[in-house]
């Protein structure tokens, strides 16, 4: 449990909760005898935690950005996708109190278990130090600059939907326009098109990278 404080950056004055929250059902279940709980009840709340902070750091940190934005990148940056991630970066997976069937089934590694299992930890650090804790926790794992900026930035062509809708009878097309580079580093190119006019091309490393990037230079142009 000490090396995963360290990971955290948090030291538990009860660390009964941090156990808490590394116990899964299966292992509750296994072991109910001895009345142990699992952590579903901890990661209820640590899903709230996690959003108001989420909430209110954009709130504060993104003055720009309209209530509609902030709600669709709350939700990206809360995913389980994203949550897993964290709990990669954590190894918590080698930390998870689980079951034996679950365990011979994967579960130890199954994002789902590892995105509420990251939950559960939040929660655990708020019920133990208060809202300081899992603040500072969630804006180093989750809110960087970095992963708001890249969780942002895929969000260009709904962006740009949004804005050509305000008119009626728009037409918003995406086409690619090329690839370049071997195999393994490949760059594809692709534009976008308004009633038949291109009004943005970009590139990257994935067909829908390159889209993304077209509709960021189309949101530019069409903004100025």
């Amino acid at each position: 449990m000490k090396e995963l404080e360290k990971r955290l950056n948090y030291t538990f004055k009860n660390s009964e909760l941090l156990k808490n929250a590394l116990t899964h059902s299966s292992y509750a279940n296994e072991n109910r005898a001895e009345g142990i709980s699992s952590n579903e009840r901890l990661e209820f709340l640590g899903d709230s935690v996690l959003g108001f902070v989420t909430a209110k750091h954009l709130y504060s940190m993104q003055p720009t950005l309209s209530e509609g934005k902030m709600t669709r990148l709350r939700a990206e940056l809360v995913c389980e996708q994203s949550l897993h991630g964290v709990a990669l970066d954590l190894d918590l997976g080698r930390y998870l109190r689980m079951g034996h069937g679950e365990e011979k089934n994967g579960g130890r590694t199954r994002p789902s278990i590892l995105a509420d299992a990251v939950e559960a930890v939040i929660a655990a650090m708020f019920l133990d130090g208060g809202i300081a804790a899992p603040e500072s926790f969630i804006e180093r794992m989750i809110l960087s600059p970095e992963s708001i900026e890249a969780h942002h930035a895929a969000d260009y062509k709904t962006e740009l939907q949004e804005l050509i809708q305000q008119k009626n009878g728009q037409v918003l097309t995406y086409a690619p326009t090329g690839e370049s580079g071997p195999d393994h580093a490949k760059v594809f190119s692709a534009s976008v098109s308004l009633n038949g006019e291109v009004i943005g091309e970009g590139s990257g490393r994935t067909k829908k990278e390159a889209e993304q990037a077209a509709a960021c230079q189309a949101l530019k142009k069409l903004n100025k």
